[in-house]
């Protein structure tokens, strides 16, 4: 049995907070059902382009196809108070990476200490090196089949960890 100490939190972060990082959650939320060690997850956008706004139809329509029919998520922003609640923030991108390492830093520059371990999502990719979670946005349909296909995989291998008790 876990105790609450046990438990971790996890935020996936994209730019816009309505493709990658929600296809994650997404994932990762069905993936996790039940999961001992799972508490919080959740996804944000470094950016404020898309508050609110559902995931992408694409996004939506991936989902499905593979039997994901219970997941919601309005879009939301990043936020200093994320580093103090959540264990992991997974980036998408080196982009957003450096982005949540900025605001990583302004939250040690006010005397707190975030909890959160932020690193690129892709470091559980399984192939021995650091992948990117390239933006379908504005690409091909077949883009968010590609996206699905990378966050399934480094789910899997992210539960691995978690299950392993490690800390990084």
């Amino acid at each position: 049995m876990s105790n609450a100490s046990d438990k971790v939190s996890v935020l996936f972060v994209c730019l816009g907070n309505i493709c990658r990082s929600t296809m994650a959650e997404g994932v990762f939320r069905s993936l996790a059902k039940g999961h001992p060690r799972i508490h919080e997850i959740d996804s944000a956008g470094t950016g404020a382009y898309h508050i609110l706004d559902p995931p992408d139809y694409r996004t939506m329509a991936t989902l499905r196809k593979h039997g994901i029919t219970d997941y919601e998520h309005g879009a939301r922003q990043v936020d200093t108070q994320d580093f103090l609640t959540f264990d992991y923030i997974l980036a998408m991108d080196a982009y957003n990476l450096r982005d949540l390492q900025r605001l990583r830093r302004r939250v040690e520059s006010k005397g707190q200490k975030p909890k959160a371990q932020v690193m690129l999502f892709g470091e559980f990719s399984g192939k021995g090196k650091a992948e990117e979670v390239v933006d379908p946005y504005y690409g091909a349909d077949n883009g968010f089949e590609v996206v699905y296909e990378q966050v399934t995989r480094f789910s899997k291998n992210f539960l691995d960890h978690i299950a392993s008790g490690k800390s990084t």
